[in-house]
């Protein structure tokens, strides 16, 4: 009497269709191509082997099945998928099913990577702890560089949107007008808002009771270059400066001194706007209009020269304006 064994055919495409006869007779299509190896990539950038992924891939698309019939339907070498399978095994990714032979069959992808994920995140989580520890050097006494507009912007934005107490800023009306709805979200939200403005109109930023507006020197008015620079900072932890005219670029920082210094420019501009507010005329007959004598004394000479080119325009703007 002949007994009739179970055997594979596996054709020598990259689509295979195996066949199996005998007591668990059943044909099956298997696609293997690109998709398949795209799977296997995105698999092995979770911790799988080449050939982990491309076992799990084959019991997805045909299981149960015995090592050596995944083997066949994987195009894997034999003695290497039962070390492959086993590795599955551990990683909770297959189950064995029977004995003699043993047959696996896989874990539900849903169920699978909501495990990886978890455990990830887990480990990630642990992880950063860990190695926060071993840091030497203290990232708060760092100064970053941020270059192009975007970028710049975005570190000015995500300042604004952390902060929790206050955020005091010196620039130009146009600058600050990008980050108007951060700055009022911030303010309905009870943060307090300090701007010292170049420019005409402080009602522009007047969103509520939370924000204070100062125009520099009591005016607002464009003397130096000082309005092409931005000054920022946050709950007495962050500070930015930035230059945002041609080439931006800006430097961000936690260190403390430098924090505390870009706070203490930013309210002694707060003192001299309420000087020139309430002593002004006294103020020009000492030291003529917009502090000139003091400027010219001691400006540099790429100051001076600025300031000379910028002077006659933004009087005359202000001329017209006031009419």
């Amino acid at each position: 009497m002949t007994t009739k064994k179970n055997h594979l055919k596996v054709p020598s495409t990259r689509r295979k269709s195996i066949e199996i006869t005998g007591n668990s007779a059943k044909k099956v299509i298997l696609g293997r191509g690109r998709q398949s190896d795209g799977l296997a990539k995105d698999l092995q950038a979770l911790g799988f082997s080449d050939y982990e992924a491309r076992a799990y891939i084959a019991l997805l698309e045909f299981s149960p099945a015995t090592a050596y019939e995944i083997s066949k339907v994987a195009g894997l070498p034999r003695a290497n998928t039962y070390g492959a399978l086993e590795s599955c095994t551990q990683k909770g990714a297959v189950q064995p099913l029977s004995q003699n032979p043993i047959r696996y069959v896989p874990v539900e992808p849903q169920e699978l990577l909501s495990r990886i994920a978890s455990d990830t995140s887990t480990r990630c989580s642990q992880l950063a702890s860990r190695l926060t520890k071993l840091r030497t050097d203290d990232c708060r006494q760092l100064v970053w560089i941020i270059q192009g507009e975007k970028k710049v912007n975005a570190k000015i934005a995500e300042m604004i949107n952390e902060s929790r107490v206050h955020v005091w800023i010196k620039a130009h009306e146009n600058v600050i007008e990008t980050h108007k709805v951060a700055l009022q979200e911030a303010s309905d939200r009870g943060v307090r808002i300090l701007i010292i403005l170049f420019g005409l109109d402080s009602s522009l930023f007047q969103f509520n009771d939370n924000v204070r507006i100062y125009l520099h020197e009591g005016n607002g008015v464009r003397v130096g270059n000082a309005d092409n620079l931005l000054t920022i900072a946050t709950d007495f932890k962050t500070a930015l400066t930035a230059n945002m005219l041609g080439e931006v670029n800006a430097a961000f920082t936690r260190n403390e001194q430098i924090v505390t210094m870009a706070e203490t420019l930013i309210r002694h501009d707060m003192y001299m706007a309420e000087i020139f507010n309430r002593f002004g005329p006294l103020i020009d007959d000492a030291f003529g209009p917009y502090l000139l004598s003091l400027r010219r004394k001691y400006f540099s000479q790429n100051q001076l020269s600025e300031l000379n080119q910028t002077l006659d325009q933004n009087l005359a703007c202000l001329k017209s304006a006031s009419v």
